[in-house]
């Protein structure tokens, strides 16, 4: 985890499927799980999706807030 990947958690959009468009950082839990089970795709979008189903599944959503400013 480095901190630039956090800030793009905030400002990458999802390029793909249901939830396309939306940031990151703002995927559903569920959509983030489903991934962790089937698989991550792979190069950035999966680092990024990966770093983020962790810190859901960890309860640290919260630390991204300060980077949404």
């Amino acid at each position: 985890m480095n901190a630039e990947n956090l800030k793009k958690l905030v400002k990458f959009p999802m390029p793909y499927g249901k939830y396309k468009g939306r940031i990151i950082a703002d995927l559903p839990g569920n959509y983030l799980n489903w991934f962790a089970r089937e698989g991550f795709p792979s190069g950035e979008l999966g680092q990024l999706l990966a770093l983020m189903q962790e810190l859901d599944h960890n309860g640290l959503k919260h630390l991204l807030d300060p980077l949404r400013k």
